[in-house]
């Protein structure tokens, strides 16, 4: 069989081994959004928290689970989370604590 013909797992994107990686190990995810929080004031720290709580969100039952579990329309979440998202401090509060996780835990290690 020559190297053109051989059959190659298809790779994984980044995001799903993340997304993957929170939904296996539900305690890494409080810790993986401590880290983008305590980066926030980083350029594009905002963003990347923003990305980070999408990936946990993912994991812990997507978009319609957790926007129906914070009493938030589906669209409303997803403007939230986007590259222009900006949420309020009490929009953040109801989505991390429908995904089950806290938006500043000083145990987290």
């Amino acid at each position: 069989m020559s190297k053109s013909e051989q059959n190659y797992p298809a790779s994984v994107s980044h995001d799903e081994a993340v997304v993957k990686m929170l939904r296996e190990n539900p305690s890494y995810a409080q810790l993986y959004l401590q880290v983008a929080l305590e980066e926030i004031y980083e350029d594009q720290g905002i963003p990347a928290y923003l990305i980070a709580l999408r990936r946990v969100i993912e994991a812990q039952g997507g978009i319609g689970e957790i926007s129906a579990k914070a009493g938030l329309s589906r669209q409303q979440l997803y403007r939230t989370l986007s590259g222009n998202g900006n949420p309020t401090l009490t929009t953040l509060v109801k989505v991390t604590r429908a995904a089950g996780v806290k938006l500043f835990d000083s145990t987290a290690k």
